[in-house]
């Protein structure tokens, strides 16, 4: 990528020590990971992965396995702390297997701990979660949390047999309500048209990465909302991560639309407005989406900047002047929300130091 230039009319250039906070980015876990940690009961289902090369496909940079690199090339794009999320670690959320994918994410969840450890106020790990056996879910979250982690990631579309209204899911809601921990629902993780990623091909490829992956959220956060899931927890917080941002403030005025047209005749569980959550309860996530920067001028409050670091499509190394080209029209007060305050309040950390070379 080259460096963009920056947009006339700004409201000024990005100052050296202004903080930048990405609120997606991935670690890449080393390909043999589960073949060596896994139990020994379960090792000959690990799942396999073709060994990768640093400048190869998502492992575009060494500091996706490498935490003292990842801070080296963090301060060479200007970022001060990121929170991360897996990338081979994505699709075992849709694995059929529930206690094969709990060691699974035990075992990522563990090695994510050793890898923030070298530096736990820049580098913002979210454990894996899954959610077949719910108590299961909760004892996990209490420990990542007891070491370190914040937030927890989920499947981003359930399976079919366990929507996110039904009620096998209260205990989670209630202790990730109860920890402050907002719930993350990334991209590609679940039971939906992620599983066949290896298929995608011709005109399927842009159906799935645009049609599909709208209604797939899209018919979550309806769930969410119209079940009364957000009513119920008042306090829980759900951030969408990669999905873009440009389509949220239409659906959520459309939704609210037909809630106040069809409330006094047909009510639904809901007792506010859908536009009463987005900013309160949803939140998302977003790195190429111009569209969508437009709207942060209205409100920035849901949204969070992030750079999707060490994959081929990151930002990196000029999140700086990205960040100046599609939000430099904010006002100082705006960007600093969207590009470090939103997501150090999410997770209650403490807004860290400009990282230096």
């Amino acid at each position: 990528m080259s460096a963009p230039t920056t947009a006339a009319g700004t409201q000024g250039i990005l100052s050296a020590d202004e903080v930048i906070i990405s609120a997606d980015s991935h670690t890449m876990e080393p390909h043999d990971l589960w073949e060596k940690r896994l139990p020994a009961s379960l090792r000959d289902q690990a799942p396999r992965y073709p060994p990768h090369k640093v400048g190869e496909g998502f492992q575009a940079r060494p500091g996706g396995t490498d935490p003292s690199k990842r801070l080296e090339e963090m301060a060479q794009d200007g970022l001060s702390a990121e929170v991360l999320y897996p990338t081979l670690g994505l699709s075992q959320f849709g694995m059929d297997d529930a206690r094969l994918q709990e060691a699974c994410f035990r075992v990522y969840n563990d090695w994510l701990i050793e890898y923030c450890q070298v530096a736990p106020d820049r580098l913002i790990g979210l454990p894996n979660i899954a959610c077949y056996d719910i108590d299961w879910a909760v004892k996990e979250l209490e420990r990542c949390v007891n070491a370190g982690l914040r937030g927890l990631t989920i499947w981003q579309h359930p399976h079919p047999d366990l929507p996110f209204y039904s009620d096998h899911y209260n205990k989670l809601w209630d202790a990730a309500q109860a920890l402050d921990q907002p719930i993350s629902l990334h991209i590609l993780t679940g039971h939906n048209y992620s599983k066949t990623l290896d298929k995608w091909t011709g005109v399927s490829r842009y159906h799935k990465s645009v049609n599909m992956k709208l209604q797939s959220v899209t018919d979550v956060v309806f769930d969410l909302i119209f079940y009364g899931v957000c009513d119920r927890y008042p306090r829980l917080k759900f951030i969408l991560v990669e999905f873009e941002i440009g389509w949220m403030p239409y659906y959520f005025q459309q939704w609210g639309y037909y809630w106040r047209r069809f409330r006094p005749v047909d009510p639904p569980p809901n007792q506010r407005d859908p536009r009463e959550y987005l900013g309160t309860q949803f939140f998302a996530t977003f790195f190429n989406d111009p569209v969508g920067a437009h709207y942060l001028q209205i409100d920035p409050n849901p949204y969070m900047w992030s750079n999707d670091y060490p994959h081929p499509n990151s930002t990196w190394p000029h999140s700086r002047q990205v960040i100046e080209r599609d939000l430099g029209r904010l006002t100082p007060e705006a960007r600093r929300k969207v590009i470090c305050e939103n997501v150090a309040r999410l997770y209650g950390i403490k807004i860290p130091e400009p990282l230096r070379l």
